[in-house]
């Protein structure tokens, strides 16, 4: 019970940092968007620009280097090898303790310290999971029995469907509104954790409240998650059958959301 106390603190504060940072970016890109001639003066060129902290990372030319981004930015971008397996590291071991999927820290990681386009991280992010899920799930898990094996079968089923369209759906967001929605999901999270919270550090001692009490402000934070990414939900489901016609290639993306796209 302590350990499980102690993951959902952890939770809080990491979902809590995440979500207030991603929101404030998000809503300050939004405002560059809206006014392009405040970036032009301060040297931006896009509105989906690189962080202060991702810029002076990039700056670090520490060899071996790694090139991404081609098709995103003329001549692309690079960042030293170093990063790139540091945050593996962080990631993986978030993903050990507390079995976090990798797009949870990946994301802001990439995007927000590393400077790699919303696109690209997500594409990156899938692939990688592939790997490394695979050997922790049969390394540390599966040979001690402790996998659902009919759970993860109805599961795959489902991303199977839901990946393919997700990733379809980035085709035709900009990668603001990509960023705007990991934000968002977190904060969704971060809400859920915190209503969570009361109830075990009550049953720890630490705080005086009833059982019947803490798990009922426990649901309160389930149903706004779920209510939340349920949303969510039906946003990309209604993106993608908007613009099937675009995504078979019948007719080009909208003039604005090229535009974004250069970020």
């Amino acid at each position: 019970m302590l350990s499980d106390a102690f993951i959902t603190s952890i939770y809080v504060l990491i979902l809590g940092f995440l979500g207030f940072y991603g929101l404030t970016d998000y809503f300050k890109t939004r405002k560059a968007l809206a006014r392009p001639e405040q970036a032009a003066e301060s040297g931006s060129t896009t509105v989906d620009d690189l962080t202060g902290l991702a810029r002076r990372m990039q700056a670090l030319r520490l060899p071996p280097l790694i090139h991404f981004d081609e098709g995103v930015v003329p001549g692309g971008r690079q960042i030293s090898a170093a990063f790139l397996v540091a945050t593996g590291f962080v990631v993986g071991i978030a993903a050990a303790i507390m079995g976090v999927g990798g797009g949870f820290l990946t994301f802001p990681i990439f995007v927000y310290v590393l400077g790699v386009s919303s696109a690209t991280t997500v594409g990156t992010d899938i692939l990688q999971i592939v790997f490394t899920a695979g050997y922790a799930g049969i390394a540390q898990y599966a040979i001690y029995g402790f996998i659902f094996y009919t759970l993860a079968m109805g599961m795959l089923l489902g991303s199977l469907i839901g990946i393919q369209i997700g990733t379809l759906v980035t085709k035709v967001v900009s990668g603001v509104t990509i960023r705007g929605f990991f934000a968002l999901a977190v904060m969704a999270a971060f809400v859920n954790r915190v209503f969570a919270l009361p109830g075990k550090l009550a049953s720890l001692d630490f705080i005086p409240m009833s059982k019947g009490t803490g798990a009922f402000i426990e649901a309160i934070g389930t149903g706004i998650f779920f209510v939340t990414l349920s949303s969510f939900a039906i946003w990309v489901f209604w993106t993608f059958f908007a613009n099937l016609r675009v995504l078979r290639g019948d007719e080009p993306p909208g003039d604005q959301h090229a535009q974004e796209e250069q970020s």
